[in-house]
């Protein structure tokens, strides 16, 4: 299937798909009440078969859940199934001695039965190299390889002391590999052309249950009943790692062709773990050549014959086609450019080789876990063991370095850094001594070109440190006793980014990085800048100057670029050092598409001035505008703009400022009925405060326009808003304390409205020109609102005082 699903088959009789992206079970068939042993998807056709303890093979469609065919295969239980790669033909093994293949295409058809082996036939296994032939494992300690449409047979593999459990083929390569594992708790590997064992396995402590080989890496992996995964090297067949993760025995192991995963049955559960790397192995020196390495076969990248007018767009694969270099004479781990280009060193399984870049001819050989390269091409180390490197010159080697501690990794470059879980040491290439420990878990390191700089990675934290070499020298000249955390001043912490940065590298001052999100981002000053959001896991290798890209790599060797402009970075770097006159000149060479970014960043850096001078989009320099308080170049912008929110701005900030007039205008363009309103009212304006309640009431704002005619003293007016706005209690209140005589008016909308709604309670409302009686406070004496509004009389000027 193209879903992400495995095929569980449960002792209780149960087959379970579960997703394991997610971990959730997919779907439950229940196949019978005995243990199902085996179990196959047939993709092809949308199917699984299992088989079981009550000799019957049972085939569902997966998609429908429906059972598609069942019937009884054997005579005892069914310990294995085998599907054909192409052909309609399914094998099955039994503790009845007997291998069957059948043929759905024939309405599931016996076509053939192979006899000969003298007990329990534990496993078949198609050959993926000719798919006619299959081997078989029995309890009778043999392997036998077949042909299908014969009878007897090919051969017969001797050599376990005890019944075989498990066998596969070799599928990585050309090998003619056979392994097997037995009950003597030996693995086996077999030449399945000489009929001879090539090498046998020995470590566990228990019955060998499940073999195979990693179709992707250069691992065999064994599973035991003694609870333990073992990682072996299927070149040197060493011991790389045992796991053990507690789930009692271990029943089988499967892989998924093309990725590192591997799944592995036990008896408590199932485990999913990913083995390997996913970053893939590529190198690019500056010049455009990408050498690629898949698994031992090494292929290069020219992006040398891309010219300056490529059509090249963010994100998309560059169309190249690939050329085969040659092979790696070991399994490659590490691969890398010398600084000068001219050789690569590829390390793996304890050694390195140094290749020549152009003709991938061995240039130097040896024995090493790890290799890195010098600032100098003609300089680099090896970390020999846990506590030993050694540093070559022109390819021999210069001097050895003792280590008092465990060393878990080295890094090249200006020093020669060495890693342990919780610190790293930095130390002079010339002479090994010590430059400086820093206390940091790091797991990658990165320095720029010029050396003066360097990122130190960690799990949370990407750290930019300034290295001082004239600090180095001069300590070094003195004579001084180096302590063991080094020079303290030897570096200086610069910034300091939280993220999880994936992979890093240096053009020119700027590190550009991709972090667990997959984010693109460059730090310029301690600033961090997301150039582009990836769609996918992608990995840097290196940046084209003359395409002004970054090149990436991605898991499938797709190599992918995205534009990045180094002016942009030069203009940046000449910011941070105060250079402005330099900065402007620089700016020249940036286009102008990119100028508002820039002024972006000059903002950040306090230079709002400088940024509104090149700021190119009308609404950022408004906002400069505004910051600046450049009320007259903001009122211009704001013409070209026409935004309501502009304008209230601008309003606000002319208020602020005391320039009331221009408040005005502003205020009334951007339609800020509010502002005017506290305008008008704080300086006692009649005539504006008649104007903004037109406007009010034209925008549909009631509240406002109430507010003017009440302050105004247009009482009536006031009536009439709140009858507009189905307010009929309040304006028969209103009229109530201010015009009595427009009172029955309001009572009378007031008992319309609400007879729709309660008519009792409409009934029970009084008019004061039919209950007269009831409203005996509005006989006689004046309009409340003629109190309220009528002119102040003026007070008596004090007479003068005598003269005395």
């Amino acid at each position: 299937p193209n879903e992400p699903w495995l095929l569980a088959n449960l002792y209780n009789g149960s087959v379970h798909i579960w997703n394991y992206v997610d971990q959730t079970l997919v779907k439950s068939f229940e196949v019978t009440d005995l243990p199902v042993r085996t179990s196959k998807f047939i993709a092809r056709k949308q199917w699984f078969a299992a088989g079981s303890d009550d000799m019957m093979v049972r085939v569902f469609n997966y998609n429908t859940m429906d059972k598609v065919k069942v019937f009884e295969a054997h005579s005892d239980y069914i310990r294995s199934i085998a599907v054909h790669p192409t052909q309609s033909y399914l094998l099955t093994s039994s503790d009845d001695m007997l291998i069957k293949l059948w043929d759905w295409d024939q309405g599931w058809m016996c076509t053939q039965v192979f006899e000969g082996h003298t007990h329990y036939v534990m496993q078949v296994v198609f050959n993926p190299k000719d798919a006619n032939t299959f081997a078989s494992a029995s309890l009778d300690h043999t392997v036998k390889v077949w042909s299908t449409g014969q009878q007897v047979p090919n051969f017969t593999l001797e050599g376990h002391d005890k019944g075989i459990n498990c066998l596969e083929y070799f599928t990585g390569g050309d090998k003619p590999h056979l392994i097997t594992g037995g009950d003597d708790k030996k693995v086996k590997i077999w030449d399945y052309q000489t009929k001879s064992c090539v090498n046998t396995l020995e470590g566990h402590t228990h019955n060998i249950s499940a073999v195979c080989f990693h179709p992707e890496l250069p691992l065999i992996v064994t599973g035991s009943e003694d609870g333990t995964i073992r990682l072996w090297h299927s070149t040197t067949y060493r011991l790389e790692q045992t796991l053990n993760y507690g789930l009692e025995r271990v029943w089988t192991i499967a892989y998924l062709k093309g990725t590192n995963l591997l799944a592995v049955g036990y008896d408590e559960g199932t485990v999913l773990i990913k083995i390997g790397r996913e970053e893939p192995l590529a190198s690019m020196d500056a010049g455009g050549k990408i050498i690629i390495a898949k698994h031992n076969e090494i292929q290069t990248v020219n992006l040398k014959s891309l010219s300056a007018d490529s059509e090249l767009n963010d994100g998309e694969r560059i169309s190249l086609a690939s050329k085969d270099l040659g092979s790696s004479d070991v399994y490659p781990q590490s691969l890398k450019h010398s600084p000068n280009g001219r050789f690569v060193s590829v390390c793996g399984d304890g050694e390195y080789v140094i290749y020549t870049a152009l003709a991938w001819r061995n240039k130097s050989f040896g024995q090493g876990l790890e290799f890195v390269w010098s600032y100098d091409s003609s300089m680099y180390g090896i970390r020999e063991s846990a506590s030993s490197l050694k540093i070559f010159k022109n390819f021999k080697e210069d001097k050895a370095i003792r280590l008092d501690y465990h060393a878990e990794g080295i890094y090249g470059g200006a020093l020669l850094g060495v890693r342990t879980r919780d610190f790293i040491c930095f130390y002079d290439w010339l002479d090994g001594s010590v430059i400086r420990r820093i206390d940091v878990p790091v797991k990658h390191v990165t320095w720029s070109d010029r050396g003066d700089s360097v990122a130190l990675v960690t799990d949370d934290t990407l750290y930019v440190l300034e290295y001082d070499r004239d600090v180095v020298d001069r300590y070094l000249e003195s004579g001084q006793e180096i302590g063991e955390d080094g020079i303290e001043d030897a570096f200086e912490v610069a910034h300091e980014v939280s993220t999880r940065a994936q992979t890093a590298l240096w053009v020119g001052d700027c590190l550009i990085y991709t972090d667990a999100a997959w984010h693109l981002n460059y730090v310029v000053g301690g600033e961090v800048t997301t150039l582009f959001h990836l769609d996918h896991p992608m990995y840097l290798v290196g940046y084209l100057k003359n395409l002004n890209r970054l090149i990436l790599v991605d898991k499938d060797f797709s190599v992918i670029s995205y534009k990045f402009l180094l002016s942009i970075i030069e203009y940046k770097t000449l910011v941070i050092r105060g250079d402005m006159a330099a900065a402007a000149a620089a700016l020249e060479a940036i286009p102008s598409s990119h100028h508002n970014a820039m002024a972006e960043f000059l903002e950040a850096k306090g230079f709002v001035e400088e940024a509104l001078a090149i700021a190119t989009d009308d609404q950022y320099r408004f906002e400069l505008c505004v910051q600046l308080g450049k009320l007259d170049v903001a009122r211009q912008i704001a013409e070209v703009l026409q935004s309501e929110k502009a304008w209230k701005q601008l309003g606000e900030m002319a208020m602020g400022g005391g320039n009331l007039e221009v408040a005005e205008s502003c205020l009334a363009k951007g339609r800020d009925l509010s502002g005017l309103l506290m305008l008008y009212t704080s300086t006692g304006d009649a005539v504006g405060m008649a104007k903004l309640g037109a406007m009010a009431r034209e925008d549909g704002k009631l509240n406002i326009a109430f507010l003017c005619a009440f302050l105004s003293g247009q009482t009536a007016d006031c009536i009439s808003l709140l009858g507009e706005a189905n307010r009929f209690p309040e304006a028969a209140l209103l009229a109530r304390t201010y015009l009595p005589e427009k009172m029955s008016g309001c009572v009378a909308e007031w008992k319309e409205d609400l007879s729709k709604v309660n008519r009792t309670a409409a009934a029970a409302l009084a008019d004061p020109a039919e209950h007269a009686d009831l409203f005996p406070s509005l006989a006689g004496g004046p309009p409340a609102d003629e109190e309220v509004f009528q002119e102040p009389e003026p007070e008596p000027e004090p007479e003068p005082e005598p003269e005395p």
